[in-house]
């Protein structure tokens, strides 16, 4: 399973990056407005700049022929751009288009095993069901990545699941379990999926030995 940064902040993708675990980013204009940016493009290519995988970028139009527009300008913003699509109707129309001019998709905001089979009917590269949110209205959002895997894997699909709306570490454990091929987390979550109190404790007690042995 690789790991995306669901975020915008230019620091914390440095950050992830120089850990060597990070293989894309997801962004949205919601996370670019709370890093206190106005340049939508401007953070994007930098992200771009940073990470040389896949960064999601979302469309802010809701018509198929806005969002086919709009699709074609943000792709054009660095290779390795991909378009995040809503699944919606609308979605699905831009989805097909964009993807038979060879423009990879996202399809976002994805709730359920019929949406994410249209996704990938219609073209996207990726399907990005949204766990946590699904979890919040009592749904199970990770029974709904595995359901989407196995659907996947069964008809040979070559859309990749992105396990998207992750909340904790434990999220990311159930997604690699549940066959995801990515989850996009906050770089909070992926600060705790490093830590662990044992390590901390090995740490500090083999430092500790080490500067007893200086001393001698």
């Amino acid at each position: 399973m690789q790991i995306f940064l669901d975020t915008a902040n230019i620091e914390q993708i440095r950050q992830a990056a120089r850990l060597g675990v990070i293989s894309g980013v997801t962004t949205n204009p919601s996370l670019v407005s709370q890093e206190g940016r106005a340049d939508y493009e401007a953070v994007v290519k930098e992200i771009c700049s940073i990470i040389p995988g896949p960064v999601s970028a979302e469309v802010v139009v809701e018509k198929a022929k806005d969002m086919i527009e709009q699709a074609q300008k943000i792709a054009a913003w660095a290779p390795n751009v991909v378009v995040k699509i809503p699944a919606t109707a609308a979605g699905l129309e831009a989805t097909s288009t964009l993807a038979k001019k060879k423009i990879k998709v996202n399809m976002t905001l994805c709730f359920s095993l019929n949406q994410a089979i249209l996704g990938a009917l219609a073209g996207a590269s990726y399907v990005s069901p949204f766990v946590g949110r699904l979890d919040d209205i009592g749904e199970d959002g990770m029974g709904l990545v595995r359901d989407i895997v196995d659907v996947f894997d069964y008809y040979e699909f070559d859309t990749r699941v992105i396990a998207a709306s992750i909340r904790h570490a434990q999220h990311c454990v159930s997604a690699a379990l549940a066959g995801a091929h990515i989850a996009t987390v906050p770089y909070k979550v992926l600060t705790q999926m490093i830590q662990h109190p044992l390590t901390d404790i090995g740490v500090a007690r083999f430092q500790g030995d080490w500067q007893r042995l200086s001393e001698q």
